[in-house]
Formats: C-alpha cells, structure tokens, sequence
C-alpha cells in the first residue's frame, strides 16, 4: 500500500477521527484535554490505521474500502494511540 487515492485516505481519516473520538471522549484517555490533543490524536491514528493492513494483515474482505481493510485499520489506529499516550504518561509529560 505505498500510495493511496483520496478514497482510501479518506477511509483512514474517517477510521482515525472515529478511534480518537472514542478513546478521548468518550473513554477520557488522553495526555491533556482540549481540541489540540484530539487533534494530535487523529494524526497519529491515521498513521496507525494506515500500517494496519500490513502488519495485522487483510481480514474480512467484505468489509474493504479498496486497499483498505477496515478492521486492521482500527485494529492499528487503536494500538498506536494507546502506546502514543502511555509513552507520553510514563514520560511525565502534560501539555497544561
């Protein structure tokens, strides 16, 4: 998947603004509150939705955007957004 068309990057923005809306609001797992974090949040789960399908691999078929394979991509955003905030929490680290 080393390039991808508007369709699959929007599938993954639309993958990672859904994982971080969940982890932020609505489990409150985050660094610092505030519009700034959620947003860092959608960058970095981008990029974990991205590397989802080549690390976790292409499950469910029927369930594909094109190269995009929905599960292993919120599979992947969940997983770097979690070790995203916890490296950042064992670091001390708080934006406020």
């Amino acid at each position: 998947m080393p390039t991808l068309d508007f369709a699959a990057f929007l599938t993954l923005l639309i993958v990672s603004v859904v994982v971080s809306a969940i982890l932020h609001y609505g489990c409150k797992y985050y660094v610092s509150p505030g519009p700034w974090s959620f947003a860092s949040k959608v960058v970095v789960g981008w990029i974990g939705a991205w590397l989802g399908t080549p690390v976790f691999g292409s499950w469910w078929a029927g369930v594909a955007m094109g190269p995009v394979f929905i599960v292993p991509a919120i599979l992947g955003a969940l997983a770097i957004l979690v070790v995203a905030v916890d490296l950042f929490k064992m670091r001390g680290g708080s934006m406020t």
